[in-house]
């Protein structure tokens, strides 16, 4: 039987990538990539030359048959996604899944995250956490909201740099303006920023502000009622 190895890479910048990544990315049978030309990039400045094939959300149900038919002969085959660690808010979890259903070996190596920095450098409180990443964006995201008015845990969102004034306005408007909160974007890139304030001062900020880049939103839990009141 083969391994399937989950190979977190870098959210920003290349020297994130650990000394065990490329070690797996240089000996797997197969690369499987989110994007296969933003990994060719990475590939390229790594000096791996290596087969890459397309694994994504939309064709996941129909390529990984053929992925469990390529373990079971006995190859090696890493998973990687466009930054970060597979499965978190990316493809992942659908073909983990199904090597566990078939008894296949998975591994999943440590690496890079967005969210736990930008947590780590909120300000908030991270002994207890509660991830969301994106939100539906249509259908669903009133009622996911309104259930997380009482959540006492520190919030994290993933959001677009197209919707990020609206989002902060959504989360004002069910979690109230004044709860504390930080924006990070660009992380471990040269333009890194994290802004923190209420979330009325940072719909303030962004009201004006035009940013680019992947963004992560947290949030301050909900306060706990004290017994008696």
């Amino acid at each position: 039987m083969g391994k399937l190895i989950l190979v977190p890479t870098p959210i920003g910048n290349l020297k994130d990538i650990t000394f065990r990544a490329v070690t797996a990315l240089s000996e797997a049978d197969m690369i499987l990539a989110e994007d296969t030309r933003k990994t060719g990039i990475l590939l390229k400045h790594l000096k791996i030359s290596k087969k890459i094939t397309a694994h994504h959300k939309f064709n996941e149900h129909s390529t990984t048959p053929r992925i469990l038919e390529q373990l079971k002969q006995g190859n090696v085959i890493a998973l990687v996604t466009d930054a970060g660690t597979p499965g978190i808010s990316d493809p992942g979890f659908f073909l983990v899944r199904a090597c566990i259903e078939e008894g296949l070996d998975v591994e999943c190596l440590p690496g890079p995250t967005a969210f736990v920095p930008a947590l780590v450098v909120s300000g908030l409180p991270s002994d207890k956490f509660c991830f969301e990443g994106f939100l539906p964006v249509k259908k669903g995201r009133t009622k996911r909201l309104k259930e997380l008015v009482t959540e006492e845990r520190t919030l994290i969102f993933y959001e677009s740099p197209f919707r990020i004034l609206k989002f902060l306005q959504q989360l004002a408007e069910f979690l109230g303006p004044e709860r504390k909160a930080s924006v990070s974007r660009e992380l471990s890139k040269i333009y890194e920023e994290t802004l923190r304030g209420t979330l009325g001062e940072l719909i303030l900020i962004f009201e004006t502000k035009k940013v680019k880049g992947e963004i992560v939103v947290v949030v301050e839990g909900a306060k706990r009622e004290e017994p008696g009141r």
